[in-house]
């Protein structure tokens, strides 16, 4: 994306998802899915040790801001990232925050 393609509503969107993702739980799931993982609420609270309706309102925050897609098989849902290079943005945030 050049500098011109950063109009005020992609920006917008920009720091829609970004906020969205700011949030130490939300970095934990998008660290789970960030290799192309596609994982239901179960397996997320299971993973996470959190409850599930946690789990639930979380995915639905990133979900909500584009940073998540979900797809129905059966009776499941299961989610994953909308964007692989959210992958290399979680890799970053763990580095940097591991820098002294």
């Amino acid at each position: 994306m050049s500098t011109q393609e950063l109009d005020q509503q992609n920006l917008n969107r920009a720091t829609a998802m970004l906020k969205a993702m700011a949030h130490p739980l939300r970095i934990s799931i998008l660290n789970l899915l960030k290799e192309g993982e596609e994982l239901t609420v179960t397996q997320i609270h299971e993973l996470l040790n959190i409850e599930q309706s946690t789990a639930s309102h979380h995915l639905g925050i990133l979900k909500d801001k584009g940073v998540l897609c979900s797809k129905r098989k059966g009776k499941n849902t299961f989610y994953f990232t909308k964007h692989k290079v959210l992958g290399q943005m979680i890799d970053c945030m763990k580095t940097c925050a591991c820098a002294d």
